[in-house]
């Protein structure tokens, strides 16, 4: 019952006009009425078929509109994808695992593009919280099954190496931010780990997979789902822990952070670096964040 009323209600203008055409029809063949009435009718039924038309033809461009709102994206034009996205933009959200293609490419890039046309920049990064060793070690995990060989850099995924590629992020983040002025950067440790990554600047939301085989989907701003992605990705920060990077203005950052202003800096942001961290893994954690591989 209810799918005959579906069928009735998106079909009611040509099963009228039908309807009309027929009696009309059985009417004039009993001479019942005359032709003028006859006319009358005729483009009555032509308007109604004319409207069914009109509409068919708007729901046939609103289907083709909707199957074109998102782009899949492979090979280089991932790349490509991200160098449009960050040009010009005035904001990037970004949710994924480490971001090591954030510290290697993004934060850098739009930094400069900022301070080259002297605006403003908003960024907000949500990653894998270091502080919670079994998530890291899950991520680690499921990265070596992608790659047992390793990422580009050839260098392989493992629970410390995690750790140490988000603590970079959060440097890299209060580094940048100290030496910027118009930069507002919010950083979130997720307690959840995506095999996603999402990147949303202020035309295009990007989605792309750990595996560098796996095809990229890209919506438009002023296509479908961009609003939906971009609240989605505002209401998982929520959810998030958001490191107050306000603190990190008590310990100023050299140009090459020192091993223990960055300690002291993880320390007044309450996030302590692991007492198993040496002095070699924190100089790890500097080159990471200020002299990333861009690992795609």
């Amino acid at each position: 019952m209810t799918r005959a009323l579906a069928w009735l209600r998106n079909n009611i203008d040509g099963l009228v006009a039908l309807v009309l055409a027929f009696i009309v029809g059985m009417l004039a063949v009993l001479d019942l009425i005359d032709v003028d009435n006859v006319n009358a009718v005729v483009l009555l039924v032509l308007g109604l078929l004319a409207g069914t038309l009109l509409r068919d033809r708007h729901l046939s461009a609103q289907a083709v509109r909707d199957a074109s709102s998102v782009q899949l994206l492979y090979g280089s034009a991932i790349g490509h994808a991200h160098t449009l996205a960050r040009g010009g933009t005035e904001q990037w959200i970004f949710k994924g695992g480490t971001g090591t293609y954030i510290r290697a490419v993004t934060l850098r890039s739009c930094v400069e593009n900022a301070r080259r046309e002297q605006r403003p920049l908003r960024m907000q990064l949500e990653i894998l919280d270091p502080a919670d060793e079994q998530l890291c070690k899950t991520y680690a995990q499921f990265r070596t099954s992608l790659t047992p060989e390793g990422d580009r850099t050839g260098e392989a995924w493992t629970t410390d190496r995690t750790r140490r590629e988000a603590f970079a992020t959060v440097l890299a983040a209060c580094w940048y931010r100290q030496r910027f002025t118009f930069l507002t950067i919010g950083v979130g440790l997720s307690k959840v780990m995506s095999t996603f990554r999402w990147d949303l600047s202020s035309s295009c939301v990007i989605v792309t997979q750990e595996s560098t085989n796996s095809p990229a989907l890209m919506f438009e701003r002023d296509k479908p789902y961009y609003r939906d992605l971009s609240r989605e990705l505002v209401a998982s920060f929520k959810q998030a822990r958001e490191v107050e990077l306000s603190r990190a203005d008590t310990v100023p950052l050299a140009d090459e952070p020192s091993v223990d202003q960055v300690r002291r800096l993880f320390d007044a942001l309450a996030l302590p670096l692991p007492a198993t961290f040496t002095d070699r893994d924190v100089a790890d954690i500097v080159r990471r964040a200020l002299q990333p591989r861009n690992p795609y």
